[in-house]
């Protein structure tokens, strides 16, 4: 049982960083933050979960069998990730790549203590085991110093694959494409730091300060950190509606208005673009439609346009109604993983992305997210992020583009280098 303790917030934005600052004592940690970002089908702006009272990690064999138990005994509100390697679980495919990081595949926590931001007050929601320390942490939160963000240590960032080994892997997925072994598909690379010392707070300060995306979340189970500036939602469930968002498609930004809505403009005409962003649509259509009920699936945003710090992006909004005979987590199985970072058809496209990807991909292009006692959940898309083992000292993040028949290789990996440019700005 919990007990909920509502109290008003003078100053938003030093709050946060405040109560982010206050949970670093923690072994757990999930914080996700919208950034103020003006969204539809937004729950709350932000909310911190701290210091597990239980939790389940585990590899991705019944991993969602594994979930879903959890989810139903607890009946509470829990906090977690689902790897990009769950899809071992639900189709005969393996993950034999290289993996620096080490995360367990799937981690979720019962959380003792949760804060619930939406506008100027918080809802302090606390195991009852617990209750009695709501006034002295809410008084030790607005008391907590805000400091400078001070200079990140520089790590020597190195590519895992060499522009040269890029270009003719993305001419082998055009092979495949050609030849009909798919139409669409996301080939992700790692930029990795070996012996790294990073401090992740402040590497997450100073990666959400360049990029303010509506689902950041600087998430951490003991050692294993994420940093991520995520504009992208993956699956959300409100009651019995189903709501996926998906992003393919990106364009620069400029500092001269003119040059940035010319920017803009040639995103959304661009028919290779749209291409891709519509084949992931009925790919998403597709996935939602195994739990829908009958004639639900909608889709009420085509090839939006929506601007970010670092780029502009188009987004779709795919929306369904869950039918009862399916849960929460079958909503995320049989949708999982998300469609804009495999591409179409789903599982012949992870066997390719395997074959010519180096690196196991693990959290990235994953999901990140919470359920609540109602059986409600967010997830967000796990890109623009930085991974931290600091038992490993192993930092990495990755990139990627979906690649089309009418893909040009140099531009793909242009498009790969100006993603990855917030991670390389805090890093190096």
């Amino acid at each position: 049982m919990r007990t909920s303790f509502i109290q008003d917030i003078a100053h938003l934005a030093n709050f946060k960083k405040q109560l982010l600052i206050w949970a670093q004592q923690f072994q757990e940690v999930s914080f996700l933050d919208s950034n103020d970002y003006q969204q539809d089908y937004s729950s709350y702006d932000c909310i911190l979960a701290v210091d597990a009272f239980t939790a389940i990690k585990t590899d991705s064999y019944n991993a969602f069998d594994d979930l879903k138990q959890y989810q139903q005994t607890t009946k509470d509100w829990i906090f977690g990730y689902l790897s990009y390697d769950l899809k071992n679980d639900v189709e005969q495919l393996q993950s034999n790549n290289f993996d620096g990081l080490d995360f367990p595949e799937l981690f979720f926590f019962q959380p003792k203590k949760i804060f619930l931001i939406k506008g100027q007050t918080v809802e302090m929601v606390y195991l009852n085991m617990c209750d009695d320390e709501v006034d002295e942490d809410f008084l030790t939160i607005q008391n907590t110093t805000i400091y400078e963000t001070l200079t990140v240590d520089k790590v020597n960032i190195t590519a895992r694959v060499s522009k040269e080994e890029y270009l003719d892997k993305i001419t082998k997925l055009l092979k495949h494409i050609n030849h009909g072994d798919c139409y669409e598909a996301n080939f992700c690379m790692e930029f990795y730091a070996e012996n790294a010392t990073i401090e992740p707070l402040d590497s997450y300060f100073k990666l959400n300060e360049i990029s303010k995306p509506p689902f950041a979340v600087f998430f951490k189970n003991h050692h294993n950190f994420l940093l991520s500036a995520s504009p992208e939602r993956y699956l959300k469930k409100e009651g019995e509606v189903l709501i996926s968002q998906p992003i393919k498609g990106t364009a620069k930004r400029f500092t001269d208005i003119k040059e940035d809505e010319k920017s803009k403009k040639e995103l959304s005409e661009d028919p290779k673009e749209r291409a891709e962003n519509i084949m992931i649509t009925d790919l998403v259509r597709n996935d939602l439609s195994h739990t829908a009920q009958k004639g639900s699936v909608a889709v009420t945003e085509l090839c939006g346009m929506h601007s970010f710090m670092q780029v502009h992006q188009m987004i779709s909004t795919i929306t369904s109604k869950l039918d009862f005979q399916y849960t929460a987590v079958d909503a995320l199985k049989t949708t999982f993983p998300m469609g804009s970072m495999t591409g179409a058809p789903k599982v012949s496209v992870m066997k390719i992305i395997e074959e010519l990807e180096v690196t196991k991909r693990g959290l990235y292009s994953g999901a990140v997210g919470y359920f609540t006692p109602q059986g409600d959940f967010d997830f967000n898309v796990v890109i623009r992020s930085i991974l931290y083992n600091k038992k490993n000292k192993y930092v990495s993040f990755s990139v990627g583009s979906a690649i089309t028949a009418l893909s040009i290789p140099e531009k793909e990996y242009e498009e790969c280098l100006l993603k990855a440019k917030a991670m390389h700005e805090v890093l190096q």
